[in-house]
């Protein structure tokens, strides 16, 4: 079903003609071949319906090689084909719409070679900036489909943010097309962002894991951080979601959202472990295993000893040797440790980080955080920071966070669309 602004259905008109109901069966959508998963994509949906939500539109796509149907086409290329939609630009976001380019990266303003249509630069663009990229493109209607990971400081999700007040700029209307979040919509976990210490890798006060999907995140962000220019807001519900379902659950195909996120059980662990880049050890890139896989020259078993001693549930460390292609260490062997999860259900990505840069900093001669504190904008504050340096245990810096992620599950109930 089609929800307006502030999280209101919608009963009739345009933004009601999505007629699916929001966990019923539907009619296969174009391009999604002829076994069905058992979540059902907004794209799927809009699709199954007969784009009646485009109907009359000219739509620019904002996404990534993510945006697929259930059998792996793109969605530009399904509705570049099909008459009822008129597709006239896409946007594309770090890494860019095909996904040629690593972390940091952008593919620029280019010709999609596969349908011809004008891809469009976002990256690190917002404000009237990137309201200008929608008004140069000659959309009215841009449409969010983007895969998540989950975690506060995977840029996506600020994307969607900037392009969500970009739109309001420009007077354009805006669709988002949920997808799951891959590590569950259980709950939300970790220190909330600072707006002192607001970047790109985040933007407003939201939880480090902040246990949402995409379209419940829009709606967040628009009743309360985008209030004073509202948005012409939809969002389009998956069907058959549950707040308890992991990504292997959904049957959807995973695509991987950025080179460094090979796996859905990547993103499990990737809002604690993802901690690491803000210190002089390698987070794993360059090697088969991110954000799984954690050293640097002159770490041995002890670190993965002491992180064993702690119990934390759900997880286990091994001693692990590794030697990076790129990125930190490249082609150095460095020791560390590999995560293994073996209850995801009890496991806690953003507690075993920080237990993780606690027991490596009292293990580790060497530890150092980067120089620019890069880890103060991971974690949204300098605290987690301050308090390891003075010798706090896990507990002790966990514990001073529980205040606002209190109030931040509070707000963030209120646009909770799935069960």
């Amino acid at each position: 079903m089609t929800l307006s602004r502030r999280g209101v259905l919608t009963a009739g008109g345009a933004a009601g003609a999505l007629a699916v109901t929001g966990a019923g069966p539907a009619a296969a959508a174009p391009g999604d071949g002829g076994g069905r998963p058992a979540v059902r994509t907004g794209f799927a949906r809009l699709a199954a319906d007969g784009y009646r939500l485009l109907a009359g539109r000219k739509v620019g796509v904002v996404t990534n090689p993510t945006g697929i149907t259930a059998d792996v086409r793109h969605i530009v290329d399904v509705m570049h084909a099909d008459g009822r939609v008129d597709l006239t630009a896409v946007f594309g976001p770090e890494h860019g719409f095909r996904g040629t380019a690593q972390a940091g990266g952008s593919e620029g303003r280019y010709d999609d070679p596969a349908t011809g249509l004008p891809v469009y630069d976002t990256y690190l663009k917002s404000g009237q900036a990137l309201a200008d990229v929608f008004t140069a493109s000659g959309v009215d209607t841009v449409v969010f489909d983007i895969q998540d990971a989950g975690a506060r400081f995977y840029t996506y999700i600020w994307t969607l943010y900037d392009c969500m007040e970009a739109a309001a700029l420009a007077g354009k209307r805006f669709v988002v097309l949920d997808r799951p979040n891959p590590v569950s919509g259980r709950a939300a976990l970790g220190p909330v962002l600072d707006p002192a210490f607001a970047t790109f890798v985040g933007r407003r006060e939201i939880a480090q894991a902040h246990g949402m999907t995409v379209a419940e995140l829009a709606l967040l962000f628009d009743a309360e951080f985008l209030a004073a220019r509202p948005v012409e807001l939809e969002v389009v519900k998956m069907a058959g979601w549950r707040r308890s379902d992991f990504f292997d659950g959904t049957g959807l195909p995973w695509v991987p959202p950025s080179p460094n996120m090979p796996t859905p059980g990547t993103a499990l662990v990737y809002p604690g472990t993802c901690l690491f880049e803000g210190t002089n050890l390698s987070e794993g890139r360059g090697t088969t295993r991110p954000f799984e896989l954690l050293g640097a020259e002159g770490i041995d078993h002890r670190w993965a000893a002491a992180a064993n001693a702690l119990d934390l549930p759900g997880v286990a460390f091994r001693e692990a040797y590794f030697a990076p292609t790129f990125s930190k260490f490249q082609g150095k062997t460095v020791g560390g440790v590999q995560l293994h999860v073996h209850d995801r259900e009890a496991f806690d990505p953003v507690r075993t980080g920080i237990a993780l840069l606690v027991t490596a900093k009292r293990t580790w001669s060497g530890f150092a955080w980067r120089a620019d504190n890069w880890i103060d904008k991971l974690t949204g504050n300098s605290r987690v920071r301050t308090m390891i340096d003075a010798g706090a245990d896990t507990d002790e810096v966990v514990a001073a966070w529980a205040a606002d992620l209190a109030a931040f599950r509070a707000v963030r109930r209120k646009y909770l669309l799935y069960r």
